[in-house]
């Protein structure tokens, strides 16, 4: 296959998930998650039920993701970018509070997509699922920045509390607030009440 053939191939696959991916948005915005159904969505980017699942096989709940990669590697990326006398725990504190729940400032576009995220069950485990194929490489990096090989308990224990924190901050009252509550738990050690006899 020529390499311009491949090209217009992968610019269709693109437009093609794209068109779904707006479709979807657009009729659970008006619709509710719920009410619309993958037969409905096909319909609206003109395209056949089995395209639809060969572009997003993990079904309607994955149709307004990316399939994570994204999202992999900026967290990633936060870490080993950050400026010198950061530490790691403060670079992903900075990455997540500009995300989701806990962004400020979104255009009212975001806005209604992050609120329809965090207000439709289905689409928040979803969204964890994606925050968690990250841990493998976040604790690998972690391992790295500590001088080991191989990442140690510690190390993917860090990294799956870390990619859990938009899912446990993200249902408070005040997710900003308890973004901050927990990476300063994280930052100084987190310590529990001695248990009196």
């Amino acid at each position: 296959m020529a390499p311009t053939d491949q090209g217009r191939r992968e610019r269709r696959k693109a437009a093609t998930r794209q068109a779904l991916a707006d479709a979807a948005l657009r009729l659970f915005l008006e619709h509710g998650y719920d009410g619309v159904t993958v037969t409905r969505i096909a319909d609206e980017a003109d395209v056949s039920i089995a395209t639809l699942f060969k572009h997003v096989p993990d079904g309607k709940q994955a149709l307004i993701f990316d399939d994570g990669t994204e999202r992999r590697e900026a967290i990633l990326a936060a870490v080993r970018e950050r400026p010198a006398g950061r530490t790691a725990l403060q670079a992903l504190h900075g990455y997540l509070a500009e995300r989701g729940p806990f962004a400020r400032d979104l255009p009212p576009g975001l806005r209604r997509r992050r609120d329809l995220v965090m207000g439709t069950p289905e689409l928040r485990r979803y969204q964890r699922l994606l925050w968690l194929r990250a841990e493998g490489p976040l604790a690998g990096l972690l391992a790295a920045e500590a001088g080991r090989a191989e990442p140690a308990p510690a190390d993917r224990a860090l990294a799956r509390y870390v990619l859990e924190v938009p899912e446990l901050a993200g249902e408070a009252p005040d997710p900003r607030a308890a973004l901050r509550e927990i990476f300063e738990h994280l930052e100084s050690g987190w310590s529990t009440p001695v248990r009196e006899a």
